[in-house]
């Protein structure tokens, strides 16, 4: 089985799905870098770089003013990732996720960081599916797709959708906090970080 493997790219409670394929993926706030930071102060023009070693992938810092960090530690050369493992630019939290040989994670074992995903009804995964896809089309920071964009989708009433979502939060056990991101935004993320949608359903067609 072959690795597939993505960043989860977060900053101000919005998520951005960056597919790593097999050349290296620059991070910064400069205009020439894959992942652009615009909105991060503390993050360098070229801060990072996610570049792939072996059947894996590390990050780099790239004398960056305010440091990279993995899970909490200085990354002061490079260091290897693993699924599940957090890193830090600038305040910009950076989700690293694979599957498959290569990822640091035997596909049997579901580390503390991350819980399977509950069983769906194929509505209901028709509905994580067109929530999550504008993560994968649209720009860095594209919010999840609207419960209007969604029935237009999947040709329901915005009432349905509504209601698959209902059940999808209490699936998901998301719930409602003030002054927190969007139980969309948070549903989006629990969804594609726990596997339920993967990106070769984000890149089908709709229908």
């Amino acid at each position: 089985m072959a690795m597939t493997a993505f960043l989860e790219v977060r900053c101000q409670a919005r998520v951005e799905v960056v597919p790593l394929d097999d050349a290296p993926l620059s991070i910064g706030k400069g205009p020439a870098v894959d992942v652009r930071l615009t909105d991060d102060p503390t993050v360098s023009r070229l801060h990072a770089i996610v570049e792939p070693v072996g059947r894996g992938w590390c990050v780099r810092d790239l004398g960056s003013h305010n440091g990279t960090f993995v899970n909490g530690a200085r990354v002061w050369s490079q260091q290897a990732l693993h699924t599940g493992d957090e890193i830090t630019v600038g305040t910009t939290h950076v989700v690293y996720r694979a599957h498959g040989p290569g990822s640091g994670q035997d596909d049997s074992t579901v580390t503390a960081s991350t819980q399977p995903a509950p069983t769906l009804t194929r509505r209901e995964r028709d509905v994580l599916i067109a929530l999550c896809r504008p993560l994968l089309t649209g720009g860095v920071f594209t919010p999840p797709a609207s419960i209007r964009d969604i029935a237009a989708e999947l040709y329901v009433s915005e009432a349905a959708v509504k209601q698959h979502l209902a059940n999808l939060y209490g699936k998901f056990a998301l719930y409602d906090e003030p002054g927190g991101a969007s139980r969309r935004v948070r549903l989006a993320n629990e969804a594609v970080g726990r596997a339920a949608v993967t990106l070769a359903d984000l890149k089908a067609p709709p229908g």
